[in-house]
């Protein structure tokens, strides 16, 4: 299958797509222990594709990383999807977003997560997932990486995004 591919961690990408990431520590940043509550817990509204993360850092290089330790982040952006990429319109192309979380991710995309494709896969896994199957020019979707940092038994070293690409497919 024909493809193209816009690396939304260089600037190229970025600016073909409006796309600015923010960062975030916690499962709910800014919540008291991150959110991370021992019963009772609620999901974490930072999915969301309305969520507020405008006091978040913002960020321009993709892997962003953290201390290490226990901990939970969040990576997040709104892209718009350009009239042409590589000089091919993008009207009816199916678009894939794919990442490597170090160590463990999920995607949501426009606040859903793909239960197959976009939660945890393992320790470093490459994840593919569908942001939409026939997207036109100028369509937004906010896309949301939940990264933890693990082993989680004994976590060490840090969390990053390893790479934030959109597939563009025909």
């Amino acid at each position: 299958m024909p493809r193209i591919t816009l690396n939304l961690g260089e600037d190229s990408g970025r600016t073909a797509t409006g796309a600015t990431w923010r960062y975030a520590i916690g499962y709910v940043p800014g919540a008291e222990n991150g959110g991370l509550v021992f019963e009772g817990g609620e999901p974490s509204p930072a999915r969301l594709p309305d969520y507020d993360d405008s006091g978040w850092e913002e960020i321009t290089d993709l892997p962003q990383r953290n201390s290490g330790g226990f901990t939970f982040c969040w990576y997040r952006t709104r892209i718009t999807i350009p009239e042409t990429v590589d000089g091919n319109p993008t009207g009816g192309m199916r678009v894939q977003f794919e990442t490597c979380v170090d160590d463990y991710g999920e995607i949501w995309i426009d606040g859903e997560c793909n239960r197959d494709r976009g939660t945890v896969q393992g320790f470093n896994t490459p994840q593919r997932t569908l942001v939409s199957q026939s997207v036109q020019p100028g369509d937004q979707h906010t896309i949301a990486i939940l990264a933890v940092n693990g082993p989680l038994g004994a976590p060490f070293g840090t969390v990053f995004v390893r790479y934030a690409n959109l597939g563009f497919e025909w």
